[in-house]
């Protein structure tokens, strides 16, 4: 008779290797499909009141680069931009904004003529599709007049948040959000503002740290050091006003 330790491990019959397999697998699965802990940025007020306070003294003039006389004509300049510079928007919107001067002068277009008035922009077909819906929500909702929130305002075809806050901001003065344009998303990664690439997650981190009252500033000051230095294939570092505090410094 064999006798058996009292503290000997219990008897465990060899894995068939088809359940190896599985099993291995099974892992396999389980260690690639394991979400991945994202890490925050460690930006603080201080530092973004630093960069404020030094691209304000650079850009001191920093200002809504589409030309417009009232909301209707920001609105539809700023579905034009789109994918578009806001040189060619300037160029496009006098004649656009003579022939059609109201939202309900808009709402009434021929399509194909407005095609063709705004076809240099780019996307010209959905941009139509945008403005003529936009004009006919204004004039049949809002008696003609653009809307003063947010929630109206991103409830108009062709208006997403971003256009709704260059709106709010410059129109009316209405500091709801930032506008986050690519200039201010690269920008906003580079200066270690946010880590975040969704332009709506990236206006969520910055609006914490920057005081209310210059929400609007903020995405002209971005926006002016992005076109001016900080550019997107080969930044002006040697240039830049905030070489000394910017995590992404080349000097």
């Amino acid at each position: 008779m064999t006798v058996v330790p009292v503290d000997a491990p219990p008897y465990l019959a060899p894995m068939p290797p088809h359940a190896r397999a599985r099993s291995t697998k099974t892992a396999s699965r389980r260690r690639t499909t394991r979400p991945r802990a994202r890490s925050k940025s460690n930006a603080t007020p201080e530092h973004a009141s630093e960069i404020y306070r030094r691209l304000h003294l650079a850009y001191p003039d920093a200002h809504c680069a589409l030309n417009h006389r009232n909301a209707y004509e920001l609105i539809v300049a700023t579905i034009l931009s789109a994918q578009c510079t806001d040189v060619r928007v300037n160029m496009v919107t006098p004649a656009l904004f003579a022939k059609y001067p109201n939202a309900e002068a808009l709402a009434n277009a021929d399509r194909e003529t407005l095609e063709e008035m705004i076809k240099s922009t780019g996307f010209f077909r959905s941009k139509t599709k945008s403005l003529l819906g936009m004009a006919q929500a204004v004039a049949e909702r809002y008696n003609g007049q653009v809307p003063r929130s947010m929630e109206e305002l991103t409830a108009l075809p062709g208006v997403g948040r971003k256009t709704a806050n260059v709106v709010l901001g410059n129109a009316f003065e209405m500091n709801d959000g930032i506008v986050v344009d690519t200039h201010v998303a690269r920008l906003s990664k580079r200066l270690g503002l946010t880590k975040e690439t969704d332009p709506v997650k990236i206006e969520r981190a910055l609006m914490p740290l920057f005081p209310r009252g210059h929400w609007t500033m903020v995405s002209h000051l971005l926006i002016e050091h992005g076109r001016r230095v900080c550019e997107a294939r080969r930044p002006k570092c040697e240039q830049c006003v905030l070489n000394d505090i910017c995590p992404s410094s080349l000097v």
